[in-house]
């Protein structure tokens, strides 16, 4: 399915992107450049103190090569479905506008791009015009009602 995204989705005239967290990665400091006198040793100052870890929040869109990414301490679903909310409203109205198809084409579309899921997303009643095919992982949080409900009411496939 994933490979169908890539290939016959474009052909579609969707969008496909891939989305993925990042991390944790530590913030350390690490070698480089050093602004110390000439002579003397680099040396922490006295106050550092180690800040824990970091995350990368990322969109791929493999065909153009385009990224969009935020680093983010953590990634609690409240942190990432506000990202992806933000970036995916930014991203389609800027999209070139969905196929008009009728009501059960459109519908057959929708469910074409789920008939390979190991378990179907049960689609609501209302489908606005597919604009969009997202790779994501397998995690929780990327399947939450709320999140899967607001991504289908924007014409987008989670995959």
């Amino acid at each position: 399915m994933i490979e169908r995204a890539y290939t016959a989705g474009e052909q579609m005239g969707l969008a496909v992107w891939t989305q993925d967290e990042a991390g944790p990665f530590q913030t350390v400091p690490f070698g480089g450049n050093s602004w110390q006198d000439d002579g003397r040793p680099l040396r922490q100052p006295h106050e550092y103190v180690h800040d824990g870890t970091a995350k990368l929040l990322t969109l791929f869109h493999p065909k153009r090569g385009e990224a969009r990414a935020r680093g983010v301490t953590s990634s609690p679903n409240a942190v990432l479905h506000e990202w992806l909310k933000r970036e995916f409203t930014s991203m389609l109205a800027t999209t070139s506008p969905a196929l008009m198809l009728d009501e059960g084409t459109n519908r057959e579309l929708w469910r074409s791009w789920r008939q390979d899921l190991q378990w179907p997303i049960t689609l609501p009643q209302e489908l606005p015009a597919l604009k969009m095919l997202v790779v994501m992982d397998n995690l929780k949080g990327h399947k939450t009602p709320e999140c899967v409900l607001w991504l289908f009411a924007q014409g987008i496939m989670p995959l």
